[in-house]
């Protein structure tokens, strides 16, 4: 079997609501969701979520190649982009291809990934996580009533911007996932995407630690600061959980060696290979990995193989628009199918005819840094514009269209 080419397709997902965090917020709530085929010679095409934007850089690396040698040609992929250097889009780029490989391989064999990775258990524990910082009080409580209603008993919520607002909305919701549980603790989480200095991460979690029990603390500061993840952890009964914007293992060898990070995590859109490895080097250090991402399902079937696997985040029952995915959520865990590689269908058409909205202003969103983010003295009172100014200055107007349109009125 040799491969052939391959196809890039980008769908959207909506949420029906806004979504975001201490970065930014979607108020539109539709997120794009890129696809990547991989086909081959043997007729059997594979299917990777994640970005394609380096795609004509990476794909040399695979081209002509037998698609089940994924291990050798994931790292062929990485030296193929070695000068350059593997971060961001480009490693994204990697994942999606190595997803697809994976996807081919189990395919090929007739079986679900999961089973083909050595996976005994075909659930997977989940933990609920709404993307919600924008949402009033009545809101959350009814997305993670939904999430309750399907055996949920453990969420992660965005925060990071107001101490109180932080305390009012986990209490709310541990209310929530109490009464559903019949008196039982939930497992409370909450996550501020790097967007704290050391010391206010250790400031606002003993404030909220001294009514609340939270389990883990997620991305409390940068990414990279060892020194500061392990001075917050210190400084803190939660655990600290950080490393889904991590590309590459080299990047976790500094966190690991300081004992930065009690609960190591990896994105789905950095791939399958990536992930096992990741696993196993925290396996290494005797902690637990736990999945991150929209529409994780390739790094579902690999935590099923993986001896250190915590919980899979779930943030959305629905479905991108054009794809299916078997599995089902109940009983508080991910539960994978039958169906041969990944379980993923991809209706091209229905892609094609979906429409889609007016892509959101390039400063906009949570994937966009704040210029005050670590720099307010203040409490940020606007939850649908959470980070794009110092509190006390006035909120910026909305950017406009040329038809003077605010881009947050946009349909």
């Amino acid at each position: 079997m040799r491969i052939t080419g391959y196809r890039t397709l980008t769908t959207l997902l909506d949420w029906g609501r806004p979504v975001g965090d201490a970065n930014g917020v979607l108020t539109d709530g539709i997120t794009p969701v890129p696809v990547v085929l991989v086909d081959t010679d043997a007729g059997i095409t594979g299917v990777g979520l994640g970005p394609h934007a380096a795609g004509e850089a990476v794909f040399p690396a695979v081209d002509g190649e037998d698609p089940r040698c994924v291990g050798a040609l994931y790292d062929g992929m990485l030296r193929q982009a070695f000068k350059a250097g593997h971060g961001g889009t480009v490693f994204g780029t990697i994942g999606a291809f190595d997803t697809a490989l994976w996807d081919i391989k189990a395919k090929a064999a007739g079986e679900p990934l999961w089973r083909l990775l050595g996976g005994r258990d075909r659930r997977v524990p989940a933990y609920a996580s709404g993307l919600d910082i924008a949402l009033g009080d009545d809101d959350l409580a009814t997305v993670y009533q939904v999430y309750a209603e399907r055996g949920l008993r453990a969420a992660k919520l965005k925060g990071g911007l107001d101490i109180e607002r932080d305390r009012d909305r986990l209490t709310l919701v541990r209310e929530v996932l109490t009464r559903a549980g019949r008196g039982m603790r939930p497992a409370l989480m909450l996550d501020v995407n790097e967007n704290w200095t050391r010391k206010q991460a250790v400031r606002h979690v003993r404030e909220l630690e001294q009514t609340l029990d939270l389990t883990w603390v997620e991305e409390p500061v940068r990414r990279w600061d060892a020194e500061g993840l392990a001075a917050v952890g210190r400084g803190i009964r939660a655990s600290v959980a950080s490393g889904e914007n991590l590309t590459g293992l080299e990047q976790y060898r500094p966190l690991l060696a300081q004992g930065a990070v009690d609960i190591v995590q990896a994105a789905a859109v950095w791939g399958v290979t990536h992930f096992l490895r990741v696993a196993a080097l925290a396996h290494a250090h005797d902690l637990p990995v736990s999945p991150i991402g929209g529409s994780p399902i390739a790094l579902l079937h690999a935590a099923t193989a993986v001896p250190n696997h915590l919980a899979s985040e779930l943030q959305n029952l629905l479905e991108p628009v054009g794809l299916s995915f078997d599995l089902r959520v109940e009983g508080g865990a991910f539960v994978l199918g039958d169906s041969a590689g990944l379980g993923v269908e991809v209706d091209e058409e229905a892609i094609a005819a979906a429409v889609r909205p007016e892509p959101p202003a390039a400063c906009e969103g949570p994937d966009v840094r704040p210029e005050y983010a670590g720099r307010r003295l203040l409490a940020v009172e606007d939850r649908g514009r959470p980070a794009t100014h110092p509190p006390g200055l006035p909120v910026p107007s909305p950017p406009q269209h040329l038809d003077g349109v605010p881009h947050d009125a946009r349909p």
